[in-house]
């Protein structure tokens, strides 16, 4: 049995730009602070195993705006990956946090980065799990990618909340999604409403919509170019599915970052909910700091 979900989390929440932000506190207060953010579609459980191998530090996980605990975004608004930032900002101000470590897994890492380089006196390192920037998209595609994202958007304003029948039906369909049984049960509990209808999906359903727009290869280049901040860029070694996003990253990363350490650990593209792949994750994160982190 998995014993590290039952780790306790200390549950927060902040208003931020008039909306509830909420999120999950990890570890002593006073210990070295780190601001981590999730994958798409997941929520602030997703750090929970990672979170018992780093027991000494101060983990604060958000459940980012669409998903988890958080409100949704207005009806005007979207989720492209720059959208969080001014939320992420006013989280680390409610904190008092001037500055602090940012831990970004998946689509929470490109965010990660995108703050760190944009905002880099408020970002002491940087670590990236299984991602850091979007693969570049290509300018002609752009007339494209907006009319994808006008498409969805008017569909999605129709679509109603999707309910499940039980917990279990919730997992069974991320498994058929192609996602491990146990990851999708460390992620139930928080992405799950229960009504008088069944279970409902917290998430947003306009996070599953096109992005309106994407970066290009410059615009990329640029965001790692403004990391000047230690960065540990660690991928999950068994993800085929990402093996062309993966090489795409360490190659960029490596030839625009200034100060990078590159890890790779066995495992899939949750591996920090993996209590193995988590601790050997812990061991990397220790090693980049200098000191033991437990």
């Amino acid at each position: 049995m998995n014993t590290s979900n039952r780790i306790t989390a200390e549950q927060l929440s902040w208003t931020v730009d008039g909306r509830k932000v909420a999120g999950q506190g990890f570890g002593p207060p006073g210990g070295m602070r780190v601001l981590a953010l999730h994958g798409w579609l997941d929520n602030s459980d997703s750090f929970r195993v990672l979170a018992s191998a780093l027991p000494n530090l101060r983990i604060v996980v958000l459940d980012l705006p669409g998903h988890g605990h958080s409100e949704h975004r207005s009806q005007d608004s979207s989720y492209q990956i720059w959208d969080d930032l001014p939320q992420i900002i006013g989280v680390l101000d409610a904190l008092g946090w001037e500055q602090c470590v940012m831990l970004g897994h998946s689509r929470g890492a490109m965010i990660s980065t995108l703050l760190a380089a944009t905002m880099p006196g408020r970002v002491k390192a940087l670590i990236t799990l299984d991602g850091l920037i979007p693969y570049p998209f290509e300018d002609e595609k752009m007339i494209t990618q907006l009319r994808s994202y006008l498409t969805d958007r008017k569909k999605l304003e129709k679509k109603s909340k999707r309910v499940f029948t039980s917990k279990e039906d919730f997992v069974s369909r991320r498994a058929r999604l192609g996602e491990p049984q146990h990851i999708a049960e460390q992620l139930a509990d928080r992405n799950l409403r229960e009504t008088d209808k069944g279970f409902e999906w917290r998430g947003d359903h306009r996070l599953s919509g096109s992005s309106a727009l994407k970066l290009n290869k410059t615009q990329c280049v640029s965001i790692l170019e403004g990391l000047t901040m230690p960065v540990l860029n660690i991928w999950a070694g068994d993800d085929s599915k990402l093996k062309k996003f993966m090489d795409m990253a360490k190659s960029l990363g490596g030839e625009h970052i200034a100060n990078l350490k590159t890890a790779e650990i066995a495992g899939h593209h949750h591996m920090h909910m993996e209590e193995g792949a988590a601790k050997e994750i812990a061991r990397e994160i220790e090693g980049f700091f200098g000191v033991g982190a437990r």
